[in-house]
């Protein structure tokens, strides 16, 4: 049983971007004329009115604008989001507010506007900052325009950015990818999300793969070095991807790690809401195509929701809090999913056998051999009964590198 309601957080989606990436999975739309803005915006806000009743009287601790290119959107569009969210929800009063930027000339005019609105966190997605690899990765910026973007978040007032970098990249060598690393350190961001290139399916590497990628033992030789080289610089990692200065950890996907809820709003959202009084988990989805999405929102865009069964709780919960370098105070697993610990006792003393986990009582981390191999650790859990029945959804809701 819940004692009480996790904390809660808010997802919006914006699906459109400038041209589609060939290594991306996301629900994401090339704009092939005018995006509907003040359209998609009222469909955001009614969708919103129609969740408030699973939340009420709950505040909102973090918001994350994620797409697609969420800056492809005027800086009015935004701040007219913005008046409708405060006067639907109750801001926490250091409430952490994302949005996501590519460095185009056009993204980076409108930060200003922006900031003035109340986005107060940027992540910028950089992915190399050599031309040779932009092109390759099908980005429509160059290593100029990613520099000139962070200098104009900075001249903007934005205290709090996190900058997007992939490693592991067609023909990429070792020295290659430590230039990368070491010019987006330069730019002092807090936050520098540092992932390797994965191709995915349903994506046009997938169907058509570079022949080029860096076997697995230079992923790791380039993982291993540009690690140090975060380290040397005062990064700490506190989560699979993410690296941080100062305690600036992301508000928002430490939410996700720690199975807390959030609202989904926009054209393919996921969202997760715990109703503790009923003792119930939710899972929904909206509809995925911007057009049924605009025509349905308000009133019916749920594409589909799901209670979690107990089982599924306990696997979802392991699944992502794992993935923090400090793992996660034993207390939290009740307070999160309602259910008692012993529920994954017998997975977790299989994992402190191997040498995958570190589990004195209080708190459960990963060891330095279970974080190296956490595929290896986190797939003890599919044991539990329900997770076999079905796929689980991974709850990061494709936000996990920002």
């Amino acid at each position: 049983m819940f004692n009480s309601n996790p904390p809660l957080g808010l997802y919006i989606h914006l699906p459109w971007c400038e041209k589609k990436c060939p290594y991306c999975d996301f629900n994401s739309y090339q704009a092939e004329a005018e995006i509907p803005e003040q359209a998609y915006v009222d469909a955001l806000l009614n969708d919103l009115e129609q969740d408030l009743p699973l939340v009420w009287g709950r505040g909102i601790d973090s918001i994350f604008i994620g797409g697609g290119t969420p800056s492809l959107f005027s800086a009015a569009a935004i701040e007219r989001l913005f008046s409708g969210l405060r006067a639907l929800l109750n801001f926490a009063p250091a409430i952490e507010i994302t949005l996501e930027s590519n460095p185009g000339s056009a993204d980076a005019e409108n930060y200003a506007g922006y900031r003035a609105a109340g986005v107060n966190r940027l992540s910028i997605g950089i992915q190399s900052f050599d031309d040779g690899q932009l092109t390759k990765l099908g980005r429509v910026h160059d290593a100029a325009q990613a520099l000139r973007a962070v200098a104009s978040a900075r001249a903007a007032g934005f205290d709090n950015i996190n900058l997007d970098l992939m490693f592991a990249l067609p023909g990429q060598s070792l020295a290659q990818a430590e230039a990368d690393l070491a010019q987006a350190i330069d730019l002092q961001p807090e936050h520098i999300s540092h992932y390797q290139l994965t191709i995915e399916p349903n994506t046009l590497f997938h169907s058509k793969q570079p022949a080029d990628l860096p076997d697995n033992d230079l992923c790791a030789e380039q993982q291993i070095l540009c690690q140090a080289l975060l380290q040397r610089h005062g990064y700490s990692q506190y989560e699979v991807s993410a690296w941080c200065r100062d305690g600036r950890e992301s508000q928002h996907n430490l939410n996700y790690w720690h199975f807390g809820d959030y609202l989904g709003i926009g054209a393919g959202a996921h969202g997760k809401i715990t109703l503790a009084g009923e003792n119930r988990v939710l899972r929904r989805v909206r509809q995925r195509q911007p057009r049924a999405y605009l025509e349905q929102a308000g009133r019916n865009s749920i594409a589909s929701e799901t209670e979690l069964e107990d089982a599924d709780l306990g696997f979802e919960f392991m699944l992502n809090a794992l993935r923090l370098r400090q793992g996660f105070e034993t207390s939290l697993f009740h307070e999160n999913t309602g259910l008692p610990l012993n529920l994954v006792l017998s997975q977790l003393e299989t994992a402190r056998s191997k040498g995958l986990i570190e589990f004195d009582g209080a708190r459960i981390r990963p060891t330095e051999l279970g974080f190296s191999h956490l595929n290896d650790l986190q797939v003890l859990f599919l044991g539990l009964e329900a997770a076999k029945k079905k796929p689980i959804f991974d709850s990061a809701d494709k936000i996990m590198h920002n």
